[in-house]
């Protein structure tokens, strides 16, 4: 589990790029449009389409780096067993079902896309729709894998092993 832990550290870390890259994209963007009154289709799409990388890799990696949210009123007065329990159950009640039906039905909106050869319907818009919906899949898979990384973990506290 270690190597996942690690791997989706890494995706983490290239999703921090991506941030600095949408930031400089929308200085440039606004710079463009507000001081030169220009304007650009495909531009404001790509900052469009890296916000939703962002978001949908750094799902896995919130959960990796327990920074999700979550209701702390009553979680950071558990013990760490209970904490895991807690943990154990949303993760295979909640999370994992979620991830199952979002994988199952975007499996197929993304096909449609890549057979249909999607584009922006915006004149001078992003080819390729289809990259950017598959980013709904490896998103999710990649939060189903660290979701799995947690159960072990937290079966693992919650039996007292180290």
């Amino acid at each position: 589990m270690i190597f996942i832990d690690n791997f989706i550290d890494r995706i983490g870390k290239f999703t921090s790029y991506l941030v600095l890259i949408l930031a400089i994209l929308v200085v440039y963007d606004s710079l463009n449009r507000y001081l030169f009154s220009g304007g650009n289709v495909a531009l404001q799409e790509l900052e469009w389409h890296l916000f939703d990388m962002i978001f949908l890799l750094g799902l896995s990696y919130a959960l990796n780096s327990d920074d999700h949210v979550r209701v702390d009123i009553f979680y950071s007065r558990y013990t760490n067993k209970t904490k895991a329990i807690v943990n154990l159950i949303s993760l295979i009640f909640l999370i994992l079902p979620f991830v199952a039906i979002i994988l199952y039905t975007s499996s197929n909106f993304i096909y449609l896309s890549f057979l249909q050869g999607e584009i922006s319907s915006d004149p001078g818009g992003l080819c390729c729709r289809y990259v950017i919906k598959g980013f709904i899949f490896i998103g999710f898979a990649l939060l189903g894998v660290q979701s799995i990384s947690n159960i072990v973990k937290n079966f693992h506290m919650i039996r007292g092993d180290k």
